[in-house]
């Protein structure tokens, strides 16, 4: 009696199968993207090009600093995170002509006629120890101030939102309503500012 073979399954076509199943997955599949903080660094300067001491005047800056113990010090007064927003919109504006806050520019924009620009810039000092989620808090803070008030130069001159505007009016209103913030390098100024 002859013996009875047991078939086997085609496996040749499987490593192609699974081949398959992988490329759909990784083309279909979402990866989790890192969010950071959006900034435009300044042009690599030209080596020939001499450097200028730039004078920037007092009344034009408002130091912000954060601690080790995440404790916020915006120009001399310590405040809570929830405030900073209001403190640098009304810094930015100068809506009373306050000769302690910034000074006003008219300028030229290309477009959009002659219209008065802050001189303002915020400088965000922080301590080694302080956190990220407390760097990160500030941060949003002073973006959102900006923001804010882009928003609000865009409805009253073009009737929209900053977002919604197209190309040539948004670079009109960042030129408008610049974003200045300069950070320094982290140091150790904790003891500085707790009480």
């Amino acid at each position: 009696m002859a013996k009875k073979k047991t078939p086997e399954i085609n496996s040749s076509s499987t490593a192609d199968i699974a081949f398959l199943l992988l490329a759909y997955f990784l083309m279909t599949t979402t990866m989790n993207q890192d969010n950071g903080l959006q900034r435009r660094l300044p042009p690599i300067p030209d080596p020939n090009q001499k450097v200028e001491d730039q004078k920037i005047n007092r009344r034009n800056i408002i130091i912000v600093k954060i601690n080790s113990a995440d404790r916020l010090l915006v120009g001399s007064e310590i405040m809570d995170v929830s405030q900073l927003k209001d403190k640098i919109k009304d810094f930015l504006t100068n809506p009373t002509e306050d000769p302690t806050k910034p000074e006003k520019e008219v300028k030229e924009i290309e477009g959009f006629g002659p219209c008065p620009v802050s001189k303002g810039v915020i400088s965000l000092q922080n301590d080694r120890g302080t956190s990220y989620k407390a760097y990160i808090a500030v941060q949003n803070e002073l973006v959102k101030a900006v923001n804010e008030l882009r928003n609000e130069f865009a409805k009253n001159n073009f009737g929209k939102v900053y977002s919604k505007l197209d190309e040539d009016k948004q670079k009109i209103v960042r030129e408008a309503v610049p974003q200045q913030i300069s950070e320094a390098e982290p140091k150790d100024i904790g003891k500085r500012t707790r009480r």
